[in-house]
């Protein structure tokens, strides 16, 4: 076969491959298939609110709705996953479990139960675009590692830890402001991470550290 003949049947395969390739390519779609993310795993996508009209009846998990809890739904992960939501408009971050299937709406990956929502003030919007960390899955499930953040600072004031969470916003998008409580007092904590291993938290830490903070590696 001559020069010009192997350019030409070379040219012939990479027609009736791409051909044969476009006959098996998924076709295209807003909504993303259902998958099972480990532990550690980051998906960013847009969250919208249930409440008052499905309050009370029985979720796909088979627990009753509660718009009071801090729950979801989703068909993007398990049943029994806990997830760690931050609206990354304004950096609010609530954990939640899924127990439910939904939102079915293109374009859409969580639905909040109405308290949660509240929390990252998407009441009002409607929906927002947020990151959803994996921090846990279900029985079963590939098993939960060590998990590392890197902590900011701890609040009385929710006022002030949220301007540190603005002031860190600006330079990472992974920062959380957690709210927690001990007997009758309540924190703020500032928090930026899941890392993986400690090594990323600690580079993490030392950058931080160089605008004035005083960061602290959390191990969960």
């Amino acid at each position: 076969m001559g020069t010009i003949g192997a350019c030409l049947r070379i040219l012939e395969l990479i027609v009736v491959g791409s051909l044969v390739e476009g006959c098996f390519a998924q076709p295209s779609s807003s909504r993303r298939s259902p998958a099972v993310l480990t532990a550690g795993r980051s998906v960013t996508g847009v969250a919208s609110w249930y409440g008052p009209g499905f309050d009370g009846r029985r979720t796909s998990s088979g627990s009753i709705y509660n718009q009071d809890d801090f729950s979801a739904a989703s068909t993007l992960f398990p049943l029994g996953t806990k997830l760690a939501v931050t609206n990354l408009t304004n950096a609010s971050s609530v954990e939640v479990v899924v127990n439910d299937h939904g939102p079915y709406v293109d374009g859409r990956d969580l639905d909040l139960s109405h308290r949660a929502a509240l929390v990252l003030g998407i009441v009002k919007p409607g929906t927002a675009r947020v990151r959803m960390d994996v921090l846990s899955t279900p029985p079963g499930g590939p098993p939960l590692g060590p998990r590392y953040f890197v902590q900011v600072g701890s609040f009385a004031d929710p006022g002030n830890a949220r301007r540190l969470g603005e002031r860190l916003w600006r330079y990472y998008d992974d920062v959380r402001i957690i709210e927690t409580t001990s007997e009758a007092n309540r924190y703020y904590r500032v928090r930026m991470g899941m890392f993986a291993d400690r090594i990323s938290a600690e580079q993490r830490a030392l950058t931080v550290s160089r605008i004035g903070l005083r960061p602290v590696i959390i191990t969960e």
